[in-house]
């Protein structure tokens, strides 16, 4: 079983389309001279347009800070290209702990934990897998899950046909992102504490309103 390595395993296999497929071919050169990895472009309409910007430092950490740093730099950018139309707000934020899987390399980080993975196309006849994460190898997300009339199984799948993937919330990786950002184990030593509830502090964010 060969596993990747090398840029091919930090080479986002995620690919924007149209405005935020344009916001990000300006703005990932400039992380990544700032030590940034872009994670995924968003663009949520409606009456509050809002222009989401998911990024994180190579070691997958992201503070308030770095969110204004990213924020200072991408903002002129965007001014200057115009991609969005009319008033939107831009936030930039880190991935959260429940974050989009972009990159084969997360696939590897993560493993272990649980995962959402749904397919550009079914195979057979199943497009939604959900599941701990094996880890990947030949060009595929190794994944165990249920299956019909052969129980528990680790199957592979092809990185080409996965339209989305993302971590569960689970309390498991809400105590280790939290202990994580702590530097400390005090979260994991009291299992009786609501972990979820402190989820919300260990994802950073920062909003622009950007008025045309």
């Amino acid at each position: 079983m060969e596993r990747l390595s090398g840029p091919a395993e930090e080479a986002r296999f995620v690919v924007e389309i149209g405005v935020a497929a344009r916001v990000a071919d300006l703005i990932e050169p400039v992380l990544e001279s700032m030590g940034y990895r872009l994670v995924l472009v968003r663009l949520m309409g409606g009456s509050d347009a809002v222009l989401e910007i998911m990024a994180e430092r190579t070691d997958g950490t992201m503070t308030v800070e770095d969110c204004e740093a990213v924020s200072h730099a991408v903002s002129p950018l965007l001014d200057v290209h115009d991609p969005v139309d009319g008033a939107y707000r831009l936030q930039i934020s880190s991935p959260g702990i429940d974050r989009p899987l972009v990159r084969p390399a997360d696939f590897e980080r993560w493993a272990g934990y649980e995962a959402k993975i749904e397919l550009k196309e079914a195979v057979s006849g199943r497009k939604r897998f959900r599941g701990p994460l094996e880890g990947f190898a030949d060009g595929e997300v190794r994944i165990e899950v249920e299956v019909p009339e052969a129980g528990t199984q680790v199957i592979g799948l092809p990185l080409a046909l996965i339209g989305s993937a993302k971590l569960v919330l689970t309390d498991e990786l809400v105590r280790d992102a939290l202990r994580r950002a702590k530097g400390s184990d005090t979260t994991a030593a009291r299992p009786e504490r609501p972990a979820r509830k402190e989820a919300r502090k260990v994802s950073k964010r920062v909003d622009v309103t950007k008025v045309k």
